[in-house]
């Protein structure tokens, strides 16, 4: 429910941002930007072998953040983010267990054509992630019963973008990026490979 109403009221202030004063001045050295975003995250396996016959997965889902930005230059900016990702294992013996993500993120972005109205970017950066499993995962490997947790471990991230400036203070934003994640599960754990989609609604100062 709250990711139907994050999506909804981006989705809003997006068609009010379109109707506003048009833009003039766009990335600059020295300005502050704050987004919102709400996006799909894809998910990957989460062991190395096998658990019961079947390899847990990471669901794809539905994932939400914000993000803070201060750009040094017109074109080099510094960018804090936190994001948050409701999920579930999949691919499991019995029904489905829910597994909140949490992810926060230190990234380096370098803006082109700073200056326009549609400044696309690059961006990559390190992070922490963390793993909360409503349950242990349990079942069986080699014979013999397991039970496995959450865990916590690094991210990295690189991605392409573009801000979309409709006043010299919002900004619309689409984002897609790779996402490395060390691991979620303390016992025969894999490193995932994921990517994530978003769309979002800044505001610059």
């Amino acid at each position: 429910m709250l990711t139907k109403k994050s999506l909804i009221g981006l989705t809003a202030l997006g068609a009010l941002a379109l109707n506003a004063v048009p833009a003039m001045a766009q990335v600059t050295a020295g300005s502050q930007e704050v987004h919102a975003y709400v996006g799909e995250t894809f998910g990957d396996d989460l062991t190395d072998r096998r658990i019961s016959g079947r390899t847990p997965e990471l669901d794809d889902d539905v994932t939400y953040g914000l993000r803070y930005g201060y750009n040094f230059t017109d074109a080099w900016g510094l960018e804090l983010s936190l994001g948050q990702t409701n999920s579930a294992v999949t691919g499991l013996p019995g029904r489905d267990i829910d597994l909140d993500l949490t992810t926060f993120d230190v990234d380096a972005v370098y803006h082109f054509n700073p200056s326009g109205r549609f400044v696309p970017y690059v961006v990559a950066g390190l992070g922490y992630a963390s793993a909360d499993l409503d349950r242990p995962i349990i079942g069986a490997v080699n014979g013999g019963s397991v039970r496995i947790g959450d865990d916590n471990g690094f991210t990295a991230n690189a991605g392409v973008g573009a801000k979309y400036f409709v006043t010299d203070k919002v900004s619309l934003r689409l984002d897609a990026r790779y996402r490395y994640l060390d691991k979620v599960v303390d016992r025969f754990d894999d490193s995932l490979n994921t990517f994530e989609t978003t769309f979002g609604v800044g505001f610059h100062f």
